[in-house]
């Protein structure tokens, strides 16, 4: 069943979830993240159908996240490559991921990460990019920006 489409909302996260939104695409750009390049190692690695697989990277094909490049030809195969728009969510991966790890790892972080410059392990924190100081939910205020076209954006103080 096709879920309701965001693309007339005039919010970034919904233009996000627009792209990235269905279930298994975050998996396939945390895979290509990690190095995967192939059909058939998306296949292995997630267990997903293929028909789905196929329609779920023609979609981050079609919106620019990857791209497709022939390495056989006889029969043609493909290399599916994060494009710079795709290796931008490496944020949103990471963020979604330490969510997991935080509240739904009873056991522990299935993978962590080695700052390869310390060697040490690492979390992504949120800094403000203007003074370096760490940021939180309640440090920010929400103002209408140049591409907003409805005021309710805002809540109401």
């Amino acid at each position: 069943m096709r879920r309701t489409s965001f693309e007339d909302m005039n919010c970034s996260l919904a233009q996000c979830l627009e792209v990235v939104g269905e279930w298994w695409t975050l998996l396939i750009v945390r895979d290509a993240l990690f190095g995967v390049t192939r059909f058939d190692d998306f296949h292995a690695r997630l267990g997903i159908a293929r028909n789905v697989l196929t329609q779920r990277l023609e979609h981050l094909i079609e919106h620019g996240v990857l791209t497709r490049e022939p390495y056989q030809d006889n029969p043609v195969r493909y290399d599916y490559r994060l494009t710079p728009k795709g290796r931008s969510l490496w944020l949103v991966v990471t963020a979604m991921r330490q969510w997991g790890d935080e509240w739904a790892a009873p056991d522990g972080p299935p993978v962590q990460t080695v700052h390869t410059t310390c060697g040490n392990l690492a979390t992504v924190e949120p800094v403000c990019s203007e003074c370096g100081e760490h940021i939180a939910p309640r440090d920010l205020c929400p103002v209408l920006g140049p591409g907003a076209k409805d005021p309710s954006l805002l809540p109401s103080r």
